[in-house]
């Protein structure tokens, strides 16, 4: 089989793994191709919000696992394909010198056994920075049920690991994929959290969740991520629509993937690594999902009216993260401003907060933003509340004394 083919069927293989982030490593090379310092690395995004700056490919979608979801299940009638390691290592030598990319994110199918994988994958890194000189961003895909040494030695050869959860639950995996055992999984982000170092995986780790396949709440899903970062310190957990690729009568049957519960589950992460939130603030078993059409920290908030106004020139900086439209840099810019000179409305925009979301929340020495008779009709622009929700409540207005 010609490279050409074999790069457009791996790559294409590839394209289902969204956890593919190419920061936080620190990285150094003052002799050879590439440089993964924080700031030599840059990032691209389709419109889906993908990350498309690294080679992103499969060592191989040959693989002894039969999982339900998979395109590259071992009962699936495609074309399968294996690079060499010499194969990986010229395509990315060669993408990198014509600026095509940042890096390499190297997964792969399960082939004979996950060491034998493993020992693949260790070769192709190990040429391409022992040999080629390549001191650029890597990201691997380690392989669970590999041994220990293995883990280690890949480790040390890239920037980031990752480690699939692929779905919420121990149910769900052994519905959909039975040959896959989660413990392993939770043993290689045990193994990364207490070994990491500046030469051993400086870049972290992450997972993924399949979204969508199983009948797992939103409160099943992100009490697992926020499980995870408690216990190994992840960087990121990536969230992947379900997309039916394959008919199996255990896959649910979708005309669209949940892109949009895919974007809310985002939304939430992100508030839970960097706003200070937990799940219990944002989701109970009376209200296990998110609402679609409206985001998490703005349906938090107005759950929370008798939390607000927040008064800007005072309020604490975690108090300003509960606000819609402030996000941590503006919170930060306003905690320094404010300590030298009298915040006004206009001070806060040019600071980044979006205010068609944040007046209804805020005021600033005092006052608000707004008047009354534009409360509706700003809310629903704001896409903060439906038009009957926003009804309801300009119907308290008094009451709740928002004005």
């Amino acid at each position: 089989m010609e490279l050409k083919e074999k790069l457009q069927i791996l790559a294409d293989s590839a394209k289902y793994d969204a956890s593919c982030s190419s920061s936080g490593s620190t990285r150094i090379n003052n002799s050879g191709l590439g440089n993964a310092h924080l700031s030599g690395i840059c990032h691209s995004f389709a419109s889906d919000g993908r990350c498309i700056s690294l080679l992103k490919i499969l060592l191989t979608n040959i693989c002894i696992f039969d999982c339900k979801y998979c395109l590259n299940r071992r009962s699936n009638n495609v074309k399968r394909a294996i690079f060499t390691p010499e194969e990986i290592c010229e395509i990315t030598i060669n993408f990198y010198r014509r600026n095509y990319i940042e890096g390499l994110f190297l997964s792969s199918g399960i082939i004979k056994s996950p060491d034998y994988t493993m020992e693949l994958l260790i070769k192709t890194i190990s040429l391409l920075r022992y040999k080629y000189h390549f001191g650029g961003y890597i990201h691997a895909k380690a392989i669970p049920g590999a041994s220990t040494f293995l883990l280690k030695k890949l480790g040390s050869l890239v920037d980031r690991l990752s480690a699939n959860v692929e779905l919420p639950t121990e149910n769900g995996l052994k519905l959909l994929a039975p040959n896959k055992n989660m413990n392993k999984v939770s043993e290689i982000m045990g193994f990364v959290r207490d070994n990491r170092s500046k030469s051993y995986v400086p870049a972290g780790q992450s997972t993924q969740m399949v979204i969508g396949a199983t009948n797992e709440t939103d409160l099943d899903i992100m009490s697992k991520s926020e499980g995870m970062y408690n216990s190994y310190k992840l960087k990121r957990v990536f969230y992947s629509a379900y997309i039916p690729v394959n008919k199996d009568n255990l896959l649910p049957t979708l005309k669209m993937p949940p892109l949009k519960r895919e974007n809310r589950l985002y939304q939430a992460d992100w508030l839970l690594r960097y706003y200070g939130f937990k799940v219990d603030d944002l989701l109970d078993k009376q209200n296990p999902n998110f609402n679609i059409l409206v985001d998490p920290k703005a349906s938090w908030s107005l759950r929370h009216l008798d939390e607000f106004p927040k008064e800007v020139t005072t309020c604490s900086y975690n108090d300003l993260l509960k606000v819609p439209g402030i996000g941590v840099t503006s919170a930060k810019r306003i905690i320094k401003s404010r300590r030298y000179f009298k915040l006004t409305f206009n001070d806060l925009k040019k600071m980044g907060v979006v205010l068609k979301r944040a007046n209804y929340f805020i005021t600033c020495n005092g006052k608000y933003n707004l008047n009354q008779e534009l409360f509706s009709k700003n809310f629903i622009e704001a896409n903060l509340v439906s038009l009957d929700s926003a009804n309801k409540l300009v119907s308290n207005v008094e009451q709740l004394r928002l004005f």
